[in-house]
């Protein structure tokens, strides 16, 4: 399982900052359906002109500089896939990791990354003329060199909040030739994000804590001033953390945070967890845990949106709101 929930975020959940705030008055509030438009088929108006070449400054503070528009685009990150998909550019995708999983058209493009590993001769296979990989580690600095060594232009990505999302779509647009759509996306994800932050505003913000594992008899959560805590204090709960850089707690830690509210991210990923009678069940025989708060009110809740959560991309924002139904099922509904 360990294996599955690293892949599964590949990107570092140490690094995630984002959303939400409530209302004084109980009402149920509905969003906008997941990921809408990513994989649209309908024929986008014509963009405004982009001039090549292009000259761009990755999240790396690296220059790029594009001699025409990108025809070939290879993603190293789900994420990054996703992008390029938001600003109409799927079809062009030639190249993606064995993770990607949305839109389903991805799941038909080249396997350049296997098992998180980049190989370079499948990259070079795909002859892209632009290679989208991820910071901090995420994609490995020996395999960024060995591409650009090989003559490949390769952005790096690698948001550290939800503004750094917005950029990076609004990057890729400008990139890719298509500028109006990543604008358009940027305010469709704006306004979602001011929707649920005005509903949450004036609630009152649980203490929460959101397992990403439990593995070898380490707790993992989100990190202290990370892209998942800050998305927990927007959704309207006050995020138990741990390590800023791995995001492990101790349990004697935990229980002294004493959250009232436990979301277990890892419950996308094990089915012993997946309802919340399974979860509780789960949760109280742990040594310690019956002594928390939230446990001994079964606030115990399998949370099975963890992917959109932790993967910075246009689906981030479904993400926040998944999380604001998660910690005020009396705002939002359930």
């Amino acid at each position: 399982m360990a294996l599955a929930r690293v892949r599964s975020l590949f990107i570092p959940l140490l690094a995630i900052t984002l959303l939400l705030a409530a209302c004084g008055q109980t009402q149920s509030t509905t969003f906008s359906s997941v990921g809408a438009g990513l994989g649209s088929s309908a024929t986008p108006s014509p963009e405004p002109w982009v001039s090549y070449p292009l000259t761009l400054t990755d999240d790396a503070g690296r220059t790029i500089i594009l001699a025409k528009k990108p025809a070939r685009i290879v993603s190293l990150a789900p994420s990054n896939t996703e992008i390029v998909c938001t600003v109409g550019a799927c079809g062009n995708l030639t190249g993606v990791t064995d993770f990607d999983d949305y839109p389903a058209s991805v799941k038909n493009v080249a396997h350049v990354v296997v098992q998180a590993k980049v190989d370079a001769e499948k990259v070079l296979a795909a002859q892209p003329d632009l290679v989208l990989a991820a910071g901090n580690g995420l994609t490995p600095e020996a395999a960024i060199k060995q591409l650009t060594d090989l003559g490949l232009r390769v952005m790096i990505l690698y948001p550290k909040d939800l503004a750094g999302v917005y950029h990076d779509v609004t990057l890729v647009g400008e990139a890719l030739g298509m500028p109006d759509r990543a604008q358009s996306t940027v305010a469709s994800m704006q306004a979602r994000v001011k929707a649920v932050t005005d509903v949450v505003a004036a609630a009152a913000h649980p203490r929460t804590f959101y397992e990403v594992s439990v593995f070898g008899g380490t707790i993992y959560t989100a990190g202290n001033d990370s892209f998942l805590s800050s998305l927990i204090s927007l959704a309207g709960g006050d995020p138990v953390t741990g390590d800023a850089q791995s995001g492990a707690i101790q349990l004697e830690d935990l229980i002294a945070a004493d959250p009232e509210l436990i979301l277990l991210g890892d419950a996308s990923y094990d089915l012993t967890l997946a309802t919340r009678a399974k979860a509780l069940t789960a949760v109280r025989a742990r040594s310690g845990w019956g002594q928390i708060s939230a446990v001994r009110a079964g606030k115990v809740i399998p949370f099975t949106d963890d992917v959109v959560t932790t993967r910075p991309g246009p689906r981030i924002v479904d993400g926040l709101e998944a999380l604001a139904r998660a910690i005020h099922p009396e705002l939002f509904g359930s």
